[in-house]
């Protein structure tokens, strides 16, 4: 009965040892194990209508600021149309203060040349004082007739000025929300999973698809307090990944951050000394080389 429960226990320690030793023909040391990771982009839509356009696939390959897409802005050029249409009824009201009061000036002009040769008269007794008083009022008047014109026409052009302005500021939100319904990704990477297809409505922050850039990874590893004093930022570590069944690939890695909080140790994560319950998280960047997998297991040598 003893010999049975030790085959038993034996045997998937063999198997485990067979296997280790499969890979490559020694097994591969190594201080903590993770999952590999992308920076993931979820774009979203800026604008709302009917989607009329997108050619997003899952797997394609995007770069940042292109055109995937669009979605409807008919009543977007529409109201732009109208702002426009308004917008030139209101400068057409614009006086031209110039030619308005060209014929005033004209006027007074007159009156000051009649004042000049009135006063050279009354003093040669060539004309009565009156005639000279009639023609200084007349000046008077005159003149300020001009000023309360001028300020006029200015007050009109100003009010003017304010509703161009205003809707020159409405045409220009118009375009930037006709400029929001392109469709783009604002990074370059691979299409991980698309949300939304032509046809369908959206609306500002509905999700249209997700954006990662494999090119880079991050390995996302949990190491013990003790093996933490191992580890610095900017380090040079080896990575290895899984080729298959029985080959594994090692690979450059850099450690890029290491998190300054102690956590549990999750429950998918392994670490070298299971006995301890808190871990550090460490993010190791690797560049890939093609073979590396989203989610794909990775294991880290010091």
């Amino acid at each position: 009965m003893y010999s049975m429960k030790q085959n038993r226990f034996t045997l998937p320690l063999v198997l485990a040892g067979s296997l280790l030793t499969a890979c490559g023909g020694s097994s591969v040391d190594y201080d903590a194990s993770g999952i590999f990771e992308v920076t993931e982009v979820i774009v979203a839509a800026r604008g709302s209508g009917q989607i009329v356009r997108m050619d997003v696939e899952e797997g394609q390959q995007v770069d940042a600021d292109v055109a995937l897409g669009h979605i409807d802005t008919t009543q977007l050029h529409l109201r732009r149309r109208q702002l426009e249409a308004t917008l030139s009824a209101t400068d057409s009201r614009r006086l031209d203060e110039e030619r308005q009061l060209a014929a005033l000036r004209q006027q007074i002009a007159n009156l000051e040349a009649e004042q000049r040769r009135f006063t050279t008269l009354v003093k040669a007794n060539a004309a009565t004082q009156k005639q000279l008083d009639d023609i200084n009022y007349s000046l008077l008047v005159a003149r300020r007739q001009l000023s309360a014109t001028a300020e006029q026409i200015g007050s009109s052009n100003s009010s003017l000025s304010g509703q161009s302005e205003s809707i020159v500021a409405q045409v220009a939100a118009l375009d930037d929300q006709i400029a929001n319904c392109v469709i783009c990704s604002p990074t370059r990477g691979t299409v991980l999973t698309k949300y939304a297809e032509e046809g369908e409505y959206a609306t500002p922050g509905r999700a249209l698809f997700k954006v990662g850039d494999l090119t880079d990874m991050r390995l996302r590893i949990y190491v013990t307090a003790p093996q933490l004093t191992e580890l610095t930022l900017g380090q040079q570590v080896t990575v290895y990944a899984d080729r298959g069944e029985t080959e594994r690939t090692a690979l450059q890695g850099v450690v890029t951050w290491i998190s300054d909080e102690a956590e549990f140790t999750p429950k998918t994560i392994q670490t070298r000394d299971e006995r301890s319950n808190l871990v550090y998280a460490v993010k190791v960047s690797v560049a890939n080389d093609g073979s590396l997998k989203r989610g794909m297991y990775g294991d880290v040598k010091f």
